[in-house]
């Protein structure tokens, strides 16, 4: 165990995180959690934070926030999620006499004190097909029952906290809307980083990025389509993307579609690498077929760059005026927006400076002290 030892139990409440995401696939819950977090312990030293995480280093290497005195740093190995929750878990909640344990997406069934869950989305429940038949099975069994007994309830968008609401008939007062937010400091427009993107064999302000898991519900499928349908010579397209499940048929599409020459496709892309990546792009596009949120949105924006995005579920929310809205549905739709871009450079311009502007709505500082409210409702100061 890696902890800053500050002895054991005293009066100030006890505050228990599950970080064991933070050595996952590169997701959104990934980051918003270090991001989160991070910021939370940092403006709450009135409480003593246990982070349980499966490499406690990645956690030091992100931010020195979860160095601070008022942590302790707990080596939780890597088990099944069932093992995790039935017994890790409520295990260190009674050995570290925790007073509250802030869980993302589902609560051990017992857990020895008061619970907060953040649920990033239900989409399991609108769009099951976008899913493996397992995960929506165990997600419709053991969500419901979670975010009903927690102490509170978060989500990172109007949408997820309306569907949450509407679906489990949970107060909306009971749910709190935690914003994911964008780090201004390392997606930030220009072309720096220029020599990162030629190493990887790219051109830099010459190709337009899509980012995000390779799975169905980000609809590679219609945005290859899309660009097979482009006028030549076609730009690059560059998808930013860790394989999941049902990946096979995105390499199978480029394939068949002859688009080897076109599309890129990097899988294995760092931290440090992404920003560089953002903002040396032309235009970004994202036409996925349902988000609770969409992080990505607002990367491309913080790095300066156009948009456009699906017009659904909680994208339209994230976007407001600041991206060019496609039915995901109509690969013809995403090549006329492409082209727009292309042909227009006043309307460019336009959307980069909206969206610039959009993402100074979106601040993870906000978020970090709704947080530290709600605990401090739940467990005092």
């Amino acid at each position: 165990m890696m902890k800053n030892d500050r002895g054991l139990p005293g009066p100030r409440p006890r505050i228990g995180i599950d970080l064991h995401v933070a050595q996952g696939i590169f997701q959104g819950s990934r980051t918003h959690c270090l991001e989160l977090f991070s910021r939370v312990i940092a403006i709450a030293p009135e409480y003593d934070f246990f982070v349980f995480s499966t490499d406690p280093q990645t956690l030091l290497s992100f931010s020195n926030s979860f160095a601070l005195p008022h942590v302790t740093l707990v080596n939780m190995p890597k088990h099944s999620a069932s093992f995790r929750l039935l017994w890790q878990l409520p295990r260190m909640a009674l050995k570290y006499r925790l007073s509250l344990l802030h869980m993302q997406y589902i609560a051990p069934p017992v857990p020895f004190c008061k619970t907060a869950v953040t649920i990033h989305d239900i989409l399991f429940e609108s769009h099951p097909q976008y899913f493996e038949r397992s995960f929506v099975l165990r997600s419709r069994l053991l969500m419901p029952f979670s975010a009903r007994r927690s102490s509170a309830l978060f989500t990172v968008s109007e949408f997820s906290r309306q569907a949450l609401s509407n679906t489990y008939s949970i107060p909306l007062s009971k749910i709190y809307t935690i914003h994911n937010g964008v780090d201004t400091a390392r997606y930030i427009p220009g072309n720096t980083g220029r020599e990162q993107v030629e190493v990887l064999g790219l051109n830099p302000g010459s190709y337009y990025l899509s980012v995000g898991r390779l799975e169905p519900r980000k609809n590679y499928p219609a945005l290859l389509r899309a660009w097979a349908q482009m006028p030549l010579p076609r730009l690059p397209l560059v998808i930013v993307g860790q394989r999941h499940f049902q990946c096979g048929d995105i390499f199978d599409l480029i394939r068949d579609l002859r688009l080897e020459k076109s599309v890129t496709v990097l899988e294995e892309i760092s931290d440090m690498q992404l920003p560089a990546i953002y903002r040396n792009a032309r235009g970004f596009i994202y036409c996925s077929w349902a988000e609770g949120f969409g992080m990505p949105l607002l990367e491309a924006m913080a790095s300066g760059v156009p948009v456009v995005s699906s017009a659904n579920t909680a994208l339209t929310e994230v976007c407001a005026d600041a991206a060019l809205l496609i039915n995901p549905a109509h690969p013809k739709e995403i090549v006329d927006a492409i082209m727009r871009l292309e042909e227009n450079t006043e309307l460019r311009k336009q959307l980069i400076e909206r969206g610039l502007s959009r993402v100074q709505q979106f601040k993870w500082e906000q978020s970090a002290q709704t947080v530290r409210s709600t605990y401090s409702a739940i467990v005092g100061r």
